[in-house]
């Protein structure tokens, strides 16, 4: 039997030895675990419900002899948000790192999972200044990655090259900053990245939500694209033997959001209210309360990329940019 990732039953992390037995004993039983993991034992290979660990099977299927046999559907206990992020958060801070902006969606889970924390930016950035700010109010280990330009040249042309569909300049931006705390993990010897991707998708985190005249259909939209950001930043970690874990998208924390109203959500022109007001319980209300940029503005590389851009030759479009460097990859 190979497990890659972690699984739980009934909020109880498994042991690779129990989950052994288990499959000997009472394979169904599988049906009913969480966590992120891909299986493999006999013939059969299991994915986890959401497809958060990469695999060759869809998401959340049991399939044996070539064949889908199951489903993969747990189905944890209800809860409050607060009780759901707590428990999501622990059962992934056994090891790894954080990925740390200094903004409340990484904050809550630096606070909480207390790993050793990474943040990419350059010399002046805005996520250095914050991330640097935020770590020693909270007395976290903090290693900043402040990549020159050659270096972000490098990386790009790596996540172009794994990165699943058409690339988009903001994708690029992500997927390039990722990388290098991917990296970092490896060096340091983890293999599991915590990430505070799905925030802003479930709480209402992008600014644009505040002018939305359709607030809910928007949030679904977006929700929606969760799984295709889930395979672009898998596919980078990937490069590093690594895996970014998601707490934000444990099956009880969106069973736990869904229960907010969208008008909840953005508040008084605060968006991600309910996760600030969990999050003011647990860390100072200083970096519970402040905005931030988004990580691929925050960080410096979008505009390194665009630099980048313009030094090629293409001073009015990332996006040829970005297709002529994915061409030529592609080619090679």
């Amino acid at each position: 039997m190979r497990l890659k990732g972690w699984i739980e039953r009934g909020g109880v992390r498994l042991t690779p030895a129990e989950l052994e037995r288990m499959l000997a004993a009472n394979p169904e039983s599988l049906a009913r675990c969480g966590g992120e993991f891909l299986i493999e034992w006999d013939d059969c290979t299991a994915r986890d419900n959401l497809g958060i660990m990469p695999g060759p099977v869809p998401p959340g299927t049991i399939c044996c002899g070539g064949r889908p046999v199951g489903r993969i559907n747990p189905d944890p206990p209800s809860c409050s948000l607060e009780e759901a992020i707590v428990t999501a958060i622990g059962l992934r801070s056994d090891e790894g790192v954080v990925a740390f902006s200094g903004g409340v969606d990484s904050a809550l889970i630096a606070h909480l999972a207390r790993l050793p924390c990474v943040t990419v930016g350059l010399p002046g950035s805005h996520d250095l200044a914050h991330a640097t700010k935020a770590a020693r109010m909270m007395d976290l280990d903090l290693t900043v990655i402040s990549p020159g330009k050659d270096e972000v040249a490098d990386a790009l042309f790596r996540v172009v090259r794994v990165i699943p569909g058409q690339i988009n300049p903001v994708d690029a931006s992500i997927a390039t900053t990722l990388y290098f705390v991917a990296a970092l993990a490896k060096e340091q010897g983890h293999t599991r990245i915590l990430v505070g991707q799905g925030a802003d998708e479930i709480f209402g985190g992008y600014a644009r939500y505040l002018s939305s005249t359709d607030l809910a259909a928007e949030l679904e939209r977006d929700f929606a694209d969760l799984a295709r950001q889930r395979a672009r930043d898998q596919a980078v970690a990937a490069l590093h033997g690594a895996y970014f874990s998601m707490p934000y998208q444990d099956l009880r924390v969106l069973r736990a959001a869904q229960t907010i109203p969208a008008s909840m959500r953005v508040r008084g022109g605060v968006r991600k209210y309910p996760l600030r007001v969990i999050a003011e319980r647990h860390i100072p209300a200083e970096n519970a309360w402040t905005e931030k940029k988004a990580m691929q503005y925050g960080s410096g590389i979008y505009r390194t990329i665009q630099n980048l851009a313009r030094d090629n030759g293409y001073k009015k479009s990332i996006q040829r940019y970005l297709t002529e460097i994915s061409r030529a990859e592609h080619d090679h």
